[in-house]
């Protein structure tokens, strides 16, 4: 079984607290992904950044049963220094990615398959969804490029802290 860090959106796991849980027990981490996910969020105030980075890890927590999310990852990436330097000061790690699948454009699983063969030269750190609607293309590219994967001499774990 492969592990993941599963990004989660405050409201989101406000809503549903079951499903973080269920990522806990699988042995999966949490990644703080903001209150609201507003992309813009490194336009706006520290204090903006703020709330929305310490209200989500609080209601991230609560929602697990108590599990902090170990890292931060801005909305679309848009990681401030401010926003880097607070999630460091409340323990948990900026998290970037290489590699963008696109799943969430829906382009088709041979394409995201494609991008991820083409790009893993990039670095080992693979975005996919598990929000926004349909996810079918998500879970059968994955299908496909764990696998592969694993037969290229990759291993997955989590990452660095």
């Amino acid at each position: 079984g492969v592990k993941a860090t599963f990004c989660m959106v405050g409201t989101q796991a406000q809503a549903h607290p079951d499903l973080v849980k269920d990522v806990v027990a699988a042995g999966h981490r949490l990644c703080d992904h903001s209150v609201s996910h507003d992309v813009t969020m490194d336009r706006q105030s520290e204090a903006y950044q703020s709330q929305q980075i310490l209200d989500a890890e609080r209601m991230i927590t609560k929602a697990s049963g108590g599990v902090r999310p170990m890292y931060y990852r801005a909305p679309g990436g848009a990681f401030t220094p401010y926003s880097r330097h607070l999630a460091a000061s409340h323990g948990m790690r900026p998290l970037g990615w290489n590699i963008d699948s696109k799943d969430f454009e829906l382009p088709g699983t041979e394409a995201m398959v494609a991008t991820v063969k083409n790009e893993i030269s990039n670095g080992p750190t693979l975005l996919f969804h598990d929000a926004g609607g349909d996810r079918s293309q998500t879970v059968a590219a994955l299908r496909e490029v764990l696998p592969w994967l694993k037969e290229q001499g990759y291993s997955f774990g989590f990452p660095v802290r």
